[in-house]
């Protein structure tokens, strides 16, 4: 199943948000802020692909059932 578009609205704007605090983070922070920022970032969008995948697989699988079955 894919993400809402409510929940993947409310991702997006928490990667905005959060490349907000790494844009000022890497001018004032110590470096591992601003890494564990970019981390979190990086783990939002990878749940938002990870998602995406997921949903066309279950959709692979689900035809390639139908396709036995006949």
């Amino acid at each position: 199943m894919t993400l809402s578009k409510q929940v993947e609205t409310s991702l997006d704007e928490a990667v905005a948000s959060l490349r907000n605090a790494l844009s000022f983070a890497a001018r004032t922070e110590e470096t591992y802020i601003s890494k564990h920022i970019a981390d979190v970032m990086f783990q939002i969008e990878n749940l938002k692909n990870v998602s995406n995948v997921l949903s066309m697989s279950k959709e692979i699988m689900k035809d390639l059932n139908l396709e036995e079955e006949n």
